[in-house]
């Protein structure tokens, strides 16, 4: 057992308002410069519909993440070369038809303001000027036809929603029960990059310049090794990579790392509105991250839970420690809120598990309106909810698409809580439903009433769980072997040009 810590998120479904103040605070920061204008590291997708860039879930088209063949793990990206995949490398480097294009995004413009200030007034034509949209990369005027929320809410069409790629299976009957619903309701999906503890991105680099931090898993790129190959682009299976057009090199989510470094949460998660995100680490055993990338797609997301180590256990604490892992940490990792909701209560799932990047951001399902009945004058929740839980909500199988690889009876255990932890907190405030519906969906009172607290009224510091990052130690670890041979009066310049 390797027992090494990773930083980990959820986000709540449930509870995710649409407003989009986690993608602005994201862009303030750090993509508000030249070249990096259509760049949304944080975006808020509308769902059903077909997200950011278009169709990014179609991978048929942009061939993102891995596929297993002959019991080994392959990208997809290299599919076309057959089993000359060193050989398909090279060729994409010149040649990569699965390369999202610029009209995947959008076109980033401004207006020809000149235009509009110094046009001259004709009296046979008083007509008013209009700063037409030119393209910020071409200079050459644009028609503008997208952009990163274009059918945000359905306001670009629901022809957006009718082609999100996750309906590809299910039957015509779902599909109209599908928009039946969303005239009513529909949900929000806000995605950044989920730092994969086994991340295409990183394994498609030709140029080294991307990489995973070993102590905290967050997934980087150096920007002095990039050669802008955009090899990482197109392996990202949730397309989370940008290429800066200005710079010609890769950019992406950091995870605000300089502010973890400091306690400090990512700026998206300490401006989130609903209150919908959660940060803390999780332990896991290194030895067993191929097995589960390797896994039959049916049993992918049990194996990913399998990684994650109890902090309790101490087995895996006295590990830990011979790991370097702190007290901190360790004791931290037992305070996560994200173990809980992945691994304690199993209501987070991984977002489109199918990839094998095994992604370290995790998302509750959003439980949407509850079908109700009305008997007499007693308005209350049907009695056979769990045995006809299709029909009160989005179609299973939607779900189970997006979050268990197509596993409907996974997404049915995890509804079947969630619906359970409403009935039960509807028993506490007005009794007119048996509390036992918890024990038939495998929690008791005491996961409830803490599951109730973290969703609703938890503070700050009970959402955010930092650890202090162990960066220096690190260092520190790296200088030993100079600072002993300083301290016994080795020349260290003269030993570092000999390579010793």
């Amino acid at each position: 057992m390797d027992v090494r810590m990773h930083v980990s998120m959820v986000f709540n479904l449930d509870k995710c308002i649409g407003c989009h103040t986690c993608s602005i605070s994201c862009k303030n920061i750090w993509t508000d410069r030249e070249g990096t204008e259509y760049m949304w590291w944080n975006n808020v997708e509308t769902r059903p519909g077909t997200g950011y860039p278009i169709k990014w879930e179609d991978q048929e088209k942009f061939r993102g993440g891995w596929e297993k063949v002959n019991g080994k793990l392959r990208l997809k990206l290299y599919k076309w070369a057959g089993p000359l995949e060193r050989i398909g490398a090279l060729l994409a480097l010149f040649y990569n038809p699965f390369l999202p294009t610029i009209d995947a995004y959008y076109h980033p413009w401004t207006y020809a303001y000149k235009h509009l200030f110094d046009a001259p007034y004709d009296e046979n034509n008083p007509i008013q000027p209009t700063a037409q949209p030119i393209s910020l990369i071409t200079g050459e005027p644009v028609e503008i036809k997208g952009g990163p929320n274009w059918d945000d809410d359905l306001g670009g069409s629901p022809l957006y929603a009718y082609n999100d790629p996750n309906l590809s299976k299910l039957s015509e009957q779902e599909r109209e029960m599908l928009f039946e619903i969303e005239r009513v309701v529909f949900f929000y999906l806000p995605r950044i990059c989920n730092h994969c503890m086994n991340a295409p991105c990183v394994s498609a680099c030709p140029s080294g310049a991307m990489y995973k931090r070993a102590e905290d898993g967050i997934v980087l790129v150096n920007q002095n090794h990039c050669r802008g190959w955009r090899m990482c682009v197109a392996g990202c299976p949730y397309k989370k990579v940008y290429y800066n057009w200005h710079t010609g090199k890769a950019e992406k989510c950091i995870l605000c790392y300089p502010r973890l470094e400091s306690g400090q949460a990512p700026a998206c998660f300490h401006s989130c509105v609903g209150r919908i995100r959660y940060f803390g680490v999780l332990l896991y055993d290194f030895e067993k991250v191929e097995e589960a990338a390797k896994a039959d797609l049916n049993e992918i997301v049990q194996k990913q839970l399998d990684l994650i180590l109890d902090p309790f256990d101490p087995k895996v604490i006295n590990q830990a420690k011979k790991n370097g892992l702190t007290d901190e940490i360790i004791e931290y990792a037992q305070k996560s809120p994200v173990y809980k909701f992945v691994k304690k209560w199993k209501l987070a799932l991984p977002l489109h598990p199918e990839y094998r990047t095994l992604p370290m951001l995790f998302y509750v399902p959003p439980l949407l309106p509850i079908k109700a009945n009305k008997t007499g004058d007693t308005y209350g929740i049907d009695k056979d909810l769990f045995t006809t839980i299709e029909k009160y909500r989005l179609p299973i199988e939607y779900f189970a698409n997006m979050f268990t690889a197509g596993n409907k009876e996974l997404m049915k255990e995890v509804f079947k809580k969630m619906i359970a932890l409403r009935i039960y907190r509807r028993a506490i405030t007005v009794g007119d439903v048996d509390k036992g519906v918890l024990n038939e969906a495998g929690f008791n009172e005491e996961d409830a009433n803490e599951y109730f607290y973290l969703t609703s009224i938890a503070k700050f510091e009970d959402r955010f769980v930092i650890p202090t990052f162990i960066r220096e130690i690190k260092v520190e670890q790296l200088m030993e072997p100079l600072a002993y041979k300083a301290k016994m009066g080795f020349n260290i310049r003269q030993e570092a040009k000999r390579g010793g």
